[in-house]
């Protein structure tokens, strides 16, 4: 597994500097969905500290048995406003907010705990009815409504593109969503946060990269294929 690791360090590394970019801005998330805590252990002694799950009831009991403060756990499957009170104890960055009302079960969830919680906002760019995510002609009105609500803050935007092959073929939806941030970017009042870009996995990190990603989300190419 260190192997893998580090050969996807690499090309991250190497992608970045290909195209201008300091490699330190973008961040490998692990995707631990199925993985044991043994396994997520591993990881960990390869040197990867961000890891990113998609089943609230699975990730809470891996989090408990890991229990390791200086690991930082993402959220990045679909969530359900009543599974809100749970992803704000257990997740310091929830990629997968795609709607008013899951932001605002969110917010209150946060607030009980004095928490500011940091997400995103996901896009569903493509349209693809079989994915979640807000409209892309909604995201800024989502962003914009965020802004109000004290116990959340919006860092940036999420997307998962149609599945390719050819990574290249993933490249206009990548470029899409970052043409949005900089339009909210540039909306936005003064000293925003709104950075991050999460997109891009095993098959087409790179090219994500290339178009401004920030935080990439790779599980196969470090765990395999699951079961």
């Amino acid at each position: 597994m260190k192997n893998k690791i580090t050969h996807i360090w690499e090309k991250i590394r190497q992608t970045a500097v290909s195209c201008g970019r300091d490699p330190e801005t973008v961040k490998l998330v692990a995707v631990t969905k199925t993985v044991p805590p043994e396994l997520i252990r591993q990881a960990m002694d390869a040197g990867l500290r961000v890891f990113g799950e998609s089943y609230i009831q699975e990730a809470s009991a891996k989090i408990d048995a890991i229990a390791d403060k200086n690991v930082s756990w993402h959220f990045i499957g679909h969530l359900q406003s009543n599974k809100a009170k749970i992803a704000v104890r257990y997740f310091d960055l929830i990629h997968s907010v795609d709607s008013l009302n899951l932001a605002e079960a969110l917010n209150r969830q946060a607030e009980a705990i004095h928490k500011i919680q940091n997400i995103l906002v996901q896009v569903n760019i493509s349209g693809e009815s079989t994915k979640s995510g807000t409209a892309a002609e909604e995201a800024i009105a989502l962003v914009n409504a965020i802004r109000w609500m004290e116990n959340l803050s919006v860092k940036g935007l999420m997307t998962i593109p149609p599945f390719f092959d050819q990574p290249e073929k993933a490249r206009p939806y990548f470029k899409a969503l970052a043409g949005l941030k900089n339009q909210i970017k540039n909306q936005s009042p003064p000293g925003n946060q709104i950075n991050e870009l999460s997109m891009g996995m095993s098959g087409d990190f790179e090219v994500a990269i290339e178009e401004g990603a920030t935080l990439v989300r790779i599980g196969t190419a470090i765990f395999g294929e699951r079961a």
